[in-house]
């Protein structure tokens, strides 16, 4: 097929899937009032089926060019043949163009600039996170906007199904809780939410696609086979601290550093994300070893070795993507942290400026004895080191505010903690 038919096909698809969609609103539009003025080039990332397409679509109308390099004819296609089409197809008064998935699209940051240069009115949208800090950052240093799109929060999900949160009777914080319960094995991919898709069979695929299309051919990764167990292993290990050199030993590579760009790629392509141990000293931050988290609890699922369940850990990973969202979303100055010493360990640690901000630990527990001693000992510890007062336990459902040692200690259910951003 030639490019102006690719053009012509990805449009009325395009056109087709908004007519059968259900949109939902998303907690970053407040953000994006802007985009529809700005002159600027405006890019939207995350991983792939987050909902970036869908959510550009609604900012922009009607009016524009359109062109999905996730086509390979098209993402190998001349520049110069791409924007003649486009403005054969859509006229010359064409001023708006909609470039999806961009990165694909070999020298796509030249492009850009290109058609920025031009006056033309930019949406792009990518899956791969260097878009938005290496390459588009050095083309167009300040002269863009940019944000993350994740998959849906917990908060988003209630709003689907019309929950009124303010409302703590019994009977609605147990639809609540049972909700909670569902988000945690299904997860937040829209498709998932809105359609019903079997979340096991979904994440799986789009796992695989992400692997084999968008790290294995991109980065055209030498060792396939040892790349895709390394990835294995590292989903598996959410929540647990990462070492690249027993990555290394264990898969038999002659160096760490191949180890360290394997897993660059997961992150890159937002399927992980990772959390240095905290130090007072930035070179002891830069060494530490990582803590690594999964986008979405349905990608754990599907693809988990794991032979039993491991609530604690998955409400840990729920609460370490969700950070990374309000971050996000909100604007929120602050820098994730985790503190592991000899004697005591603590979930995440929030630094704003030169002040930590916040010291938060994550257990599963039911009642106020469900909640081990180390943890406690652990919050305290660490309160006394990092000079923060702020301090919660995030539980399952249980939910109280104790003194302990002259500290101030909230435990707060996850359900409830999700709903509040602040």
């Amino acid at each position: 097929m030639d490019i102006k038919g690719i053009l012509l096909d990805e449009r009325a698809e395009l056109e087709r899937r908004m007519k059968g969609i259900q949109v939902l609103p998303r907690e970053l539009e407040h953000y994006l009032s802007g985009y529809k003025v700005s002159k600027l080039p405006k890019v939207i990332i995350g991983i792939r089926r987050s909902g970036k397409s869908v959510l550009t679509y609604n900012i922009i109308g009607k009016d524009f060019a359109y062109a999905n390099f996730d086509d390979l004819t098209l993402a190998s296609s001349d520049e110069n043949s791409i924007l003649s089409f486009l403005v054969e197809i859509y006229g010359k008064s064409v001023n708006t163009i909609f470039l999806d998935e961009v990165q694909n699209l070999k020298n796509w940051e030249l492009f850009v600039n290109r058609l920025y240069n031009a006056g033309f009115n930019l949406f792009i949208t990518g899956s791969n996170a260097n878009l938005l800090s290496k390459e588009l950052a050095t083309r167009l240093t300040g002269r863009h906007l940019s944000v993350e799109l994740f998959p849906l929060s917990f908060r988003e999900v209630l709003g689907f199904n019309n929950y009124n949160t303010r409302d703590e009777t019994t009977i609605n914080m147990g639809e609540i809780k049972n909700l909670l319960d569902n988000y945690m094995k299904t997860g937040g991919f829209p498709e998932v939410v809105i359609n019903n898709e079997d979340y096991m069979l979904y994440a799986k695929g789009l796992y695989n696609d992400i692997i084999e299309k968008d790290i294995i051919v991109r980065y055209n990764v030498k060792y396939k086979t040892t790349f895709r167990e390394i990835a294995s292993t590292v989903i598996n290990m959410f929540g647990r601290d990462l070492s690249y050199n027993r990555l290394k030993n264990q898969f038999s590579l002659g160096s760490s550093h191949t180890t360290k760009n394997y897993v660059s790629y997961l992150q890159d392509s937002y399927l992980i994300f990772s959390i240095s141990n905290f130090s007072f000293k930035p070179v002891e931050i830069e060494k530490s070893s990582k803590k690594v988290y999964v986008i979405d609890p349905g990608i754990i699922n599907s693809i988990s070795t794991r032979t039993s369940s491991n609530t604690g850990r998955m409400m840990e990973n729920i609460v370490a993507i969700d950070i990374f969202r309000r971050r996000s979303y909100f604007n929120l100055n602050f820098d994730v942290y985790y503190l592991k010493t000899q004697s005591y360990e603590v979930d995440f640690v929030l630094k704003e400026n030169l002040k930590i901000k916040e010291i938060i630990q994550v257990t599963y527990a039911n009642e106020r004895r469900d909640v081990e001693t180390r943890e406690i000992s652990g919050l305290l510890k660490a309160s006394a080191l990092l000079k923060c007062n702020d301090l919660k336990i995030i539980t399952w459902d249980y939910e109280a505010e104790e003194k302990i040692e002259g500290k101030t200690i909230k435990f707060i259910p996850l359900w409830k903690w999700l709903l509040n951003v602040k």
